[in-house]
């Protein structure tokens, strides 16, 4: 498919402002939802790493919504006609703490949109800074990677190595359709790759439901801050390598490396799904 890149490219500087407060009972939810032994916070107390991921959720009425469950596409993010959406990948900077029961103001602005050509056909990135901040200054920033792709069921598996390497740290979690949908709830996410199960098949050429990237990321984050301790873990570098299918365990490893704490997901037959490093 040929793409408009330079309409495309017109979206770069693009910004939107939003404002969220990080209750007891978002932080107690999320917990629920990646902890095995969830607990009620109080006012005040560090809230989870991956709490940023659920605070100001785009909010759009039925009216907006397009096929794929998300927005109709040419808002905040460029039209791109491509049909799948996923995370590609991102950078999170930890400056400070996020704290239980504060107001968070984030800043998106897109700063790239790029389109290549692999072997599953034509690739468009779409990068988004953003910049989240409390009454005390800037607590994060992150880069965020986009990908939109053609729905090609006839393409080439992707040839991810399988896990050999010892993990320090190895956790297993069952990628029940529960599971997605509190985390979709958790986000205000209505991408109908995670729900949807004739959708994922019919339109998207998938064999099942779609574990979140953001998901797996948590998880990865959340093993990464028990190993190295909430306060020491200052940068967190994550990318995701293929689809990850509900319906089966799949596990999560930490591992020290020499750039830091090497983190990984691996799907049911023992093949990476998402990869990051904690430093």
């Amino acid at each position: 498919m040929q793409l408009d890149i330079d309409h495309l490219k017109s979206w770069i500087g693009k910004t939107e402002d939003s404002s969220d407060i990080v209750s007891p009972h978002l932080v107690y939810r999320y917990r629920a939802t990646v902890e095995d032994e969830p607990t009620l916070p109080k006012t005040g107390e560090v809230a989870p790493l991956g709490i940023h991921w659920c605070l100001s959720p785009v909010v759009i009425p039925m009216s907006e919504v397009g096929p794929d469950g998300h927005a109709k596409r040419g808002g905040f993010l460029p039209p791109v006609p491509l049909p799948r959406r996923m995370w590609a990948g991102g950078r999170i900077a930890f400056h400070a703490p996020i704290f239980v029961g504060e107001e968070v103001t984030r800043r998106s602005t897109i700063a790239s949109v790029d389109v290549k050509h692999g072997r599953t056909g034509t690739l468009c990135f779409v990068g988004v800074d953003h910049e989240l901040s409390t009454s005390r200054g800037i607590v994060r920033t992150e880069r965020h990677d986009i990908v939109y792709r053609d729905v090609t069921p006839n393409a080439p598996p992707q040839k991810n190595e399988t896990d050999s390497a010892p993990a320090t740290i190895r956790r297993t979690v069952f990628g029940s359709p529960v599971l997605l949908l509190r985390y979709s709830a958790l986000t205000f996410n209505g991408h109908r790759i995670h729900y949807d199960r004739d959708y994922c098949i019919k339109e998207e050429s998938y064999s099942g439901l779609l574990v979140h990237g953001p998901l797996q990321a948590t998880l990865m984050l959340e093993q990464a801050a028990r190993e190295m301790g909430q306060e020491k873990l200052k940068g967190f570098d994550y990318r995701g390598l293929r689809p990850l299918i509900d319906g089966a365990d799949f596990t999560v490893h930490t591992r020290k490396g020499e750039a830091g704490l090497e983190c990984w997901v691996c799907d049911k037959d023992g093949y990476k799904t998402f990869q990051a490093t904690a430093s």
